[in-house]
């Protein structure tokens, strides 16, 4: 694919190239039409699927455009009401009219003659969104969406002051990697102290989100909100005991590990005590690393990057800028956080961040970059469902592409011993992120299955669950209040209930793959872009496998993976090639 190939958006074959969706009334007809239309054959059934299909893609992409106008500047009136608009009152409407049109696929005497190749999965979420539709549903789940917004809109305002100057608190984050022992200190506690003054509004807010999604869970006739969003999430391939076992193994395996690694740390620091604000700084006394002077330079470097993995991934990330799909810097007023945006109906995704000129962003950059590559991989196909893949396939795109790029660093920096201490800090990135994911969504499991806990309770027990997950090393007397309700900075939990741990899974896949990349480059590269080629076509256990690594959550697993990582870290620790 050339840089300057743009591809040609999905052609509409149902709805007028000229149709927009602004209100229910003008999209209305043409579900009327579907729900009427007369089905005689397989094939008939098979051209009425595609044709629903393209309204859903069209619809999907009018909402995710309007989310990122509201995402680019929160404090955008028109952008908000815009958004709000379509989740309060056209997106009730086709969830009322799918329903429907789902029940007509399922009751159809052709559905059994679909090609089981292609249609299986599709008609297993057809199935399970059937199982939980309720009608009350519809104004709570809309309502769920206007809410959960909130929390972008208050991380969007807070800002700190460092020596006049107003940061948010991504820019803030930066100097947590200050050479200067007492400038961490001071970002550390100035940042978290920012979260502190808006505590209670976090609170009330989640209390909200409890209570309704509570009753949500109620309406479709489950006890508990946890086990509703299990099987809202479709994960058909594990079950909640899978997470508590990943829990336990990261709790067994990961945790000691860093606890070793941290002493690694502190020694090559030279500290004889290693606090919360010693964890993001370069070893050795190492000036933080600037791998880009500007979003201009971040971008190049990214793309030249992932064309050393392969030139498609270059290309997908040069298309997206010739497209301007993209907004990469901080600001005050934009969305806190990043993502990868499908857009069905385009076929080519926007990448959203908030870059403030750290390490951290090029990993953003190209992580969001393999949800793009997956995004280009699967365009060809006519089935939404296929390129809508559950997120234990989509991290796993993206958190591949993390380690691969890593591989070819050196087209980034200068000498080898930044890229050596660039390697390390990644790695130890990806090694302490697993017990942050366990713990997130081992305090989601507590919180929605007592849900009556009050502020103070959930606090608490985010607090006996740090004692857990953290490591022992780092000593947190005198700032343990600090972070004490530190979820509330995790935007997940807000907006994206349980739609967590799938990036725990996914990290030790992309693990795997990556120490297959080692060992054969070429090979694994061919396997990885066939994976990804497949979309939702087949199970999360089978996508894996054609990765060529298992889906798998057992001890041993987890334990081969790590050991893995921990000799891959401790060769930058101490010079090993």
């Amino acid at each position: 694919m050339s840089v300057l190939s743009i591809p040609e958006p999905r052609k509409r074959k149902f709805l007028p190239e000229e149709f927009r969706i602004t209100v229910w009334s003008k999209l209305k007809p043409y579900y009327n039409e579907l729900e009427r239309r007369s089905i005689s054959s397989v094939n008939d059934l098979e051209r009425w699927i595609y044709d629903w299909n393209e309204i859903n893609a069209l619809f999907r992409e009018e909402v995710n455009w309007r989310y990122i106008r509201l995402s680019v500047d929160m404090e955008n009136n028109d952008s908000s009401e815009l958004y709000n608009y379509i989740v309060q009152r056209i997106f009730p409407k086709v969830i009322e009219a799918d329903h429907l049109l789902n029940i007509k696929l399922m009751e159809s005497p052709f559905k059994n003659q679909l090609n089981k190749e292609q249609f299986s999965i599709y008609l297993r979420s057809i199935e399970n969104n059937l199982e939980l539709f309720r009608p009350e549903n519809i104004s709570l789940s809309s309502e769920l969406k206007v809410k959960s917004k909130e929390y972008g809109k208050m991380v969007s305002q807070m800002m700190i002051d460092w020596k006049g100057e107003n940061l948010t608190m991504q820019q803030a984050a930066k100097y947590l990697e200050s050479l200067d022992r007492g400038e961490r200190e001071k970002a550390f506690k100035k940042i978290w102290e920012r979260y502190l003054v808006s505590e209670e509004n976090f609170d009330e807010l989640f209390e909200e989100l409890i209570s309704l999604r509570h009753q949500l869970a109620l309406n479709a006739q489950f006890e508990n909100f946890r086990d509703y969003k299990f099987k809202a999430l479709g994960r058909f391939d594990y079950e909640v005991k899978d997470c508590e076992n990943f829990h336990q193994s990261i709790k067994d395996q990961v945790v000691p590990t860093i606890n070793e690694l941290y002493k690694l740390r502190k020694k090559s620091l030279g500290l004889d005590v290693l606090k919360p604000w010693d964890t993001k700084v370069a070893i050795e006394g190492t000036e933080r690393l600037d791998p880009f002077n500007n979003m201009d330079d971040l971008l190049q470097k990214t793309t030249d990057c992932l064309n050393q993995v392969d030139p498609f991934f270059g290309d997908c990330l040069a298309i997206l800028k010739e497209m301007k799909h993209l907004d990469l810097d901080s600001r005050k007023g934009k969305q806190p956080g990043g993502y990868n945006m499908p857009l069905l109906m385009t076929g080519v995704p926007f990448i959203f961040m908030n870059a403030s000129n750290s390490l951290k962003d090029l990993i953003i950059l190209t992580h969001e970059s393999g949800h793009a590559v997956h995004s280009f991989s699967t365009r060809q196909y006519q089935l939404n469902s296929i390129k809508s893949c559950p997120s234990e396939i989509a991290e796993l795109a993206a958190m591949t592409m993390e380690l691969l790029a890593m591989e070819h660093w050196g087209t980034i920096f200068n000498n080898p011993e930044e890229e050596r201490i660039a390697k390390l800090q990644q790695l130890e990135r990806v090694i302490t992120a697993l017990p942050w994911i366990a713990q997130v969504d081992e305090f989601q499991q507590w919180v929605y299955t007592n849900h009556k806990a009050t502020a103070t309770e959930r606090k608490d027990k985010w607090i006996s669950l740090s004692k857990v997950y953290n490591p022992k090393i780092v000593d947190t007397k005198g700032s343990e209040f600090y972070t004490q309700s530190s979820w509330h900075r995790q935007l997940h939990i807000f907006e994206l209930p349980f739609y967590y741990i799938e990036y725990g899974i996914a990290q030790l896949g992309a693990i795997a793959i990556w120490k297959n990349y080692r060992e054969n480059p070429v090979e694994t590269i061919e396997r990885f872009n066939y994976a990804l080629s497949l979309g939702y076509s087949k199970t999360i256990p089978e996508i894996y496998e054609a990765a060529g690594i298992s889906f798998d959550f057992s001890a041993p697993y987890i334990q081969s993976i790590i050991g893995f990582l921990r000799e891959e870290i401790e060769k930058c620790y101490f010079r090993v090639s």
